[in-house]
């Protein structure tokens, strides 16, 4: 059944619940107090699942891998980086995304990284999921297996290498989404890398999924966040994915942002949410040029942005998470200096801005 509501009932249930149930009759039942009650039913066309937008809102850094010496996942450096992350203040973590390196790790690998990172969040903070795996098979294990440890949201490039057809992404997306029927999705738009962007047709039928409830936008025009936030109004969260214009994304609608160099100076982009919460944009300016001056930092040596900011998270917080995996570069000798002026930029944003 459908289900009609106004903007005044609209209101009211995201008010209410995290999710808008249905009784057997098709109708919503809201108490006095604004209470929803019984379950919301698996995936209908026209059924609205109310969500909590504020979990989500605010400074969410994507997740780094962590490899034992060996190059293994190592559980107790995810553990270590997950503590670290949440005493610094973050909001919650993205896992199994880019930072993650998902794409050189096996489904064992990508459950063993959740499960310790689920193990010391304890509802402290949000978890996001990044589940995608380039066959729709262990997308959706993975999806369950995240479902089933607890997670807030799980999120999902689309299919890469091949150009699919829309309706096939919609199913790869869909599929993954019913595997866990009782956690919310991320729409992971990434053009640059996928090969595959999210049109406003594909945005369209995907918000037929009641469970959409974000998308995460990576593509570096801050247009496409202002068309997402135009086309899914009040009730879908975006995500500023590009770092270096975390401020722009966010004044032109996005709520929260997700990004790669969040884990590596925290505090510069807890500030700059401070600054934007507070309606004061312009205090967060200077802080976004010193993010943008130290993301080329740590994009200028011979080893990946992940190794050299591995290697930075290292010197400064004496975090130690390993290196990065094959295909990827590692750092050489030759990438001390590199390292030790990216340290010294984000010390010296610290002094400026923090301290």
């Amino acid at each position: 059944p459908s289900l009609q509501y106004s903007s005044a009932s609209r209101s009211i249930l995201r008010r209410a619940s995290p999710w808008a149930p249905s009784r057997d009759d098709g109708r919503l039942h809201i108490s006095g107090g604004g209470e929803l009650f019984a379950l919301c039913r698996p995936i209908e066309r026209g059924t609205i699942c109310m969500r909590e937008p504020e979990k989500y809102c605010g400074v969410i850094p994507a997740f780094y891998a962590c490899y034992h010496d060996a190059g293994e996942v190592s559980p107790e450096r995810v553990r270590a980086l997950a503590e670290h992350l949440i005493r610094k203040g973050v909001k919650g973590v993205y896992v199994g995304g880019s930072s993650g390196e998902c794409i050189y790790q096996s489904v064992d690998d990508r459950k063993r990284t959740l499960e310790n990172v689920m193990a010391v969040a304890k509802g402290r903070i949000t978890v996001i999921a990044h589940v995608a795996c380039n066959n729709t098979r262990d997308s959706v294990e993975l999806a369950r297996h995240a479902e089933s440890l607890g997670v807030d949201a799980i999120a999902a490039i689309p299919p890469i290498y091949f150009h699919l057809p829309e309706y096939a992404i919609a199913d790869y997306w869909n599929a993954m989404s019913n595997a866990a029927p009782n956690t919310d999705f991320v729409i992971y738009n990434i053009p640059q890398l996928a090969g595959v962007a999210l049109t406003m047709p594909l945005f369209e039928e995907m918000r037929k999924n009641p469970r959409v409830a974000a998308v995460k936008n990576s593509s570096m025009p801050v247009q496409d966040i202002q068309m997402f936030k135009l086309a899914g109004g009040d009730d879908y969260i975006i995500f500023n994915g590009p770092d270096e214009q975390f401020i722009s994304g966010r004044v032109i609608g996005a709520e929260a942002g997700i990004g790669g160099t969040y884990g590596v100076m925290p505090e510069l982009f807890l500030k700059m949410d401070e600054y934007i919460r507070a309606g004061e944009a312009e205090k967060a300016t200077p802080i976004q040029y010193a993010v943008d001056e130290i993301i080329s930092a740590l994009c200028a040596g011979y080893g990946s942005m992940y190794a050299i900011i591995k290697e930075v998270l290292k010197k400064r917080e004496g975090i130690d998470i390993g290196g990065v995996r094959k295909p990827q570069a590692g750092v050489i000798p030759e990438d001390q200096a590199v390292i030790d002026h990216a340290a010294e930029l984000i010390d010296k944003a610290m002094e400026n801005f923090i301290r």
